[in-house]
């Protein structure tokens, strides 16, 4: 993970796929349970800046009945901001 020496887009990026990684470890029947959601909130970058990090649950289209995993941080105070997605399947 970059702290603050890296470049603010290795950070932004970092935190997001960190931010995607905890949101992709819900088991399959807790996906299912809270999509389709979303949420948003504040917190702080390595460096110490604030950011906003927003994920999202959403149903996919293709693959029909696959879960798409979006995670957005962004520095609106430089208009920066880096997204990161997966698309999860049901197991089996």
């Amino acid at each position: 993970m970059t702290g603050a020496t890296g470049t603010p887009g290795d950070e932004l990026t970092a935190m997001a796929t960190e931010e995607l990684n905890a949101a992709c470890s819900l088991t399959w029947p807790e996906l299912k349970r809270i999509t389709p959601w979303g949420d948003s909130f504040e917190g702080f970058a390595p460096s110490g800046r604030t950011v906003e990090v927003e994920r999202r649950y959403l149903w996919a289209v293709d693959p029909e009945g696959a879960i798409v995993v979006e995670v957005e941080v962004r520095d609106a105070s430089a208009r920066t901001g880096v997204e990161a997605r997966a698309i999860l399947h049901a197991p089996g």
